[in-house]
């Protein structure tokens, strides 16, 4: 197969990407509680040869195991021995309750108040306990790092670089499981993910283009690298909860630009079809996140060659992926 000719990056990275000893570092910690998930190839009329990366077989459903395990494992036991809390729509708060639970510690999770019933019930099994806001709050507690009358180790699902250098790991087991990779494509929530594994392939496999994907109904990243500037965008919940939000945090915008190749925003339909293709041609349960990356590349996105998609998880609720299954999209 003809491969596509790589994207040179477009700037210095420097001190944006995440070093590739605190990678090794993350995935020392972090062995025994997470997975290295199997890359396969899926068999698909496509612009391009689409391999898969099945974070969604981690333990909790979702790639966010390997951050939570790297931040918590990484911290003094005193920041962690009253627990530990996080701010998540589902599955940065599964790995962190995963990791308090192994650790013997309570963990509670600010949550949106949209955030999908299937995470949140898995969250009360780990044994966290969920505090629901609405959306603004939560996304202001994500900036700030504090909420009134939550204490312990706050591990942030994005700006941690313990989180992104533990998200990073996946980037060192694609180069090691697949030669030649031409476009790995990544869900793209606040970010921490595409850094991660941005930085680990800029030491592993330098050639390889990253193209973040986001939700047409929130776009900020592809409307920003447009722009040449952050900028904020209307932003609706979907179906698509793990990725996707009204702006970009504030230190990603230069993290972003450096390192990614572009990024696309993805209608609603194509990341249902996604979803329903994974689920009856390879046998996999995708989110809407973890779809992203394959209707990207169904799309064109990740070019003719040689392209990855991060299954990023599977944590979807039973009903949307039941209409989903019939043909339909969920609002």
């Amino acid at each position: 197969m003809r491969r596509g000719r790589p994207r040179a990056r477009h700037r210095s990275r420097g001190g944006l990407l995440i070093p590739l000893d605190a990678i090794e570092t993350a995935r020392r910690v972090t062995e025994g509680t997470v997975l290295t998930t199997p890359l396969v190839r899926l068999e698909v009329e496509a612009p391009c040869e689409i391999w898969l990366k099945l974070e969604c077989l981690q333990p909790i459903g979702s790639f966010k195991l390997r951050g939570a395990a790297s931040a918590i494992r990484q911290a003094v036991p005193q920041a962690w021995r009253e627990g530990v809390w996080t701010t998540s729509a589902g599955n940065m708060a599964q790995g962190v309750c995963w990791v308090a639970r192994e650790l013997g510690v309570p963990a509670i999770v600010v949550a949106p108040d949209h955030a999908p019933r299937a995470k949140l019930d898995a969250v009360e099994r780990l044994g966290g306990r969920v505090i629901a806001v609405p959306f603004e709050t939560w996304w202001e507690t994500m900036e700030t790092g504090s909420y009134p009358g939550v204490h312990g180790l706050f591990v942030h699902p994005v700006l941690d670089e313990r989180v992104m250098a533990g998200n990073g790991v996946i980037g060192l087991e694609l180069a090691e499981q697949l030669d030649a990779i031409d476009t790995v494509l990544v869900a793209w929530g606040g970010g921490g993910l595409t850094t991660g594994i941005a930085s680990a392939l800029a030491a592993a496999s330098p050639s390889t283009r990253v193209v973040a994907c986001e939700p047409e109904t929130g776009a900020p990243l592809a409307a920003s690298l447009a722009a040449g500037a952050p900028v904020e965008v209307d932003y609706r919940p979907s179906f698509v909860d793990g990725a996707g939000s009204k702006a970009l945090l504030p230190p990603m915008w230069e993290r972003a630009r450096s390192l990614v190749a572009g990024a696309v925003a993805v209608p609603l339909a194509e990341a249902a079809a996604a979803v329903r293709l994974l689920a009856t041609r390879a046998h996999i349960v995708a989110e809407g996140a973890g779809a992203l990356p394959l209707a990207a590349a169904l799309s064109g996105h990740g070019g003719t060659g040689r392209v990855v998609c991060i299954v990023s998880g599977g944590n979807i609720d039973p009903e949307r992926l039941a209409a989903i299954l019939s043909g339909k999209t969920p609002a």
